[in-house]
């Protein structure tokens, strides 16, 4: 019997659900997102040729690794359903790799940097699990395109909510932990157990509350019409012919270089340009708290303008911050928190990515006749993972390039060379991200149409 989705409502105990869950998901990958790189240079002593080579081989593998977990994601068929299981049996598997991320091995040299490999690669695949799973599960919770994004929308509530309790505690927890002004091996060690703890009773709650309502409906006409599933490399191809998503993920490829893997590279712009550790907590608090401003909004917007007007202007907004920081953040505190504001804003863009891709999935369905919630999932995390290594191999060197010296105050012209790498270049990312954009026609209307019509092909095979 065919679902209307017209009168779908969003459920409030699905967007609390969703939106725990995504606060184990920022929780998860917190640190390694926005410390990572300042750890191995200050505290591990990593050159940054051994960075950007660990950054390297972990994106290499990601490449492979994404795609095949989403197709495995795809395939999987419990009596949990095919993304719950994951959430609920892998968090405790990251937590460990994720406390071993922030280890200071007692060994030197070349072990060291394979220790470091080693675990960063086994955080990320695990990661990389999780992350698929509940970056997919949206898409068999509901069928409305609204309801969808109302949902990840209350995701992106719950990423702001941690992250302005995460941006605010995270240094000061490092500090108290190190017993020092400065942080130390011990500090970050014991940040990311108290993290890891916490995530995983988050996880389970998400997969308590979110059932997956729509799994056999979405699929079983597709069960139907074919007896033999394509291989891993007949899905990713089939994939790449749906334009619409590659659009989207390339928008988030170089969005997230602006945004997420920035952070990475902002605390050196305030430890060593702006001058004070403790700035590092107000700065990421005002970002969370305008991505909380800029989420709660999304849904208002989306809806008079469309997702992807929506994501222009956030992404015009943010572009004006950096530049604006270029040149005035060392003006004040309230001059740099206001511009932080406006920066954080575009946080919220985050939202829109995910029912983009959630669009996108009905558009490939509709096209291509596949339904892979999981592999376009995987897309979008491979996405945001490359434009983190990107902060990370390109950053660290282009640091080295301005004359950045770990632990040391800097000079003018690396003070302005830090300034130009963490501001002026994710600005010019961000113009770059908007052209993707131009060709992407997926309205509200045209969603609709797609979905009346995947509900009558559906219809017609029952009918058969």
């Amino acid at each position: 019997m065919s679902t209307n989705t017209a009168t779908e409502k969003t459920s409030p105990k699905l967007a609390l659900g969703y939106g725990i869950g995504e606060m184990a998901n920022q929780m998860s990958w917190y640190m390694v997102n926005n410390y990572l790189t300042l750890f191995y240079t200050d505290v591990v002593g990593l050159t940054a040729t051994a960075i950007s080579l660990i950054m390297l081989i972990a994106r290499v593998w990601d490449a492979v690794n994404d795609p095949i977990m989403g197709t495995i994601a795809d395939r999987t068929n419990t009596r949990w359903g095919k993304f719950r299981p994951y959430l609920m049996f892998a968090p405790p598997f990251l937590a460990i790799f994720n406390v071993m991320t922030f280890t200071v091995w007692p060994v030197t040299g070349t072990l060291k940097v394979i220790l470091c490999l080693v675990c960063y690669i086994g955080t990320g695949m695990i990661y990389t699990i999780i992350g698929t799973a509940h970056s997919a599960i949206v898409n068999v919770l509901a069928l409305d395109s609204q309801v969808r994004m109302n949902l990840s929308t209350a995701r992106s509530v719950g990423a702001s909510v941690i992250n302005i309790v995460l941006s605010a505690a995270i240094m000061p927890l490092i500090l108290y932990f190190s017993k020092s002004e400065t942080a130390n091996g011990t500090g970050y060690l014991w940040a990311s157990v108290v993290l890891s703890v916490l995530m995983i009773p988050c996880f389970l709650v998400e997969a308590f509350i979110c059932k997956e309502k729509y799994t056999n409906k979405l699929h079983s006409a597709a069960a139907e019409t074919k007896t033999e599933k394509p291989g891993f490399l007949s899905n990713l191809k089939e994939i790449t012919k749906n334009d619409q998503l590659l659009r989207i993920v390339i928008c988030t490829l170089l969005g997230t270089i602006c945004v997420t893997a920035r952070m990475s590279l902002l605390t050196y712009y305030i430890i060593y340009v702006v001058g004070d550790f403790t700035m590092i907590s107000l700065v990421f608090t005002s970002m969370t708290l305008a991505q909380l401003v800029g989420t709660l909004c999304v849904p208002y917007g989306t809806k008079k303008i469309g997702k992807r007007n929506c994501m222009i202007g956030l992404t015009v907004a943010m572009i004006a911050g950096f530049i604006g920081i270029f040149f005035l953040g060392t003006a004040g505190t309230p001059v740099l928190l206001a511009l932080s504001f406006l920066c954080g804003l575009c946080n919220a863009s985050s939202t829109l990515c995910y029912g983009m891709v959630s669009d996108c999935i009905e558009y490939g369905d509709w096209k291509l006749g596949m339904r892979q919630e999981g592999l376009a999932a995987s897309f979008l995390t491979l996405a945001v993972k490359i434009a983190t290594a990107f902060c990370g191999v390109v950053g660290v060197q282009a640091l080295a390039l301005v004359g950045y010296v770990p632990n040391a105050e800097q000079t003018l012209a690396a003070q302005t060379g830090i300034n130009f790498v963490v501001n002026i270049i994710p600005a010019i990312c961000g113009v770059i991200s908007l052209i993707p954009l131009l060709g992407y026609n997926l309205t509200e209307k045209r969603i609709a149409e797609i979905r009346a019509e995947l509900e009558e092909r559906e219809k017609q095979t029952q009918n058969a």
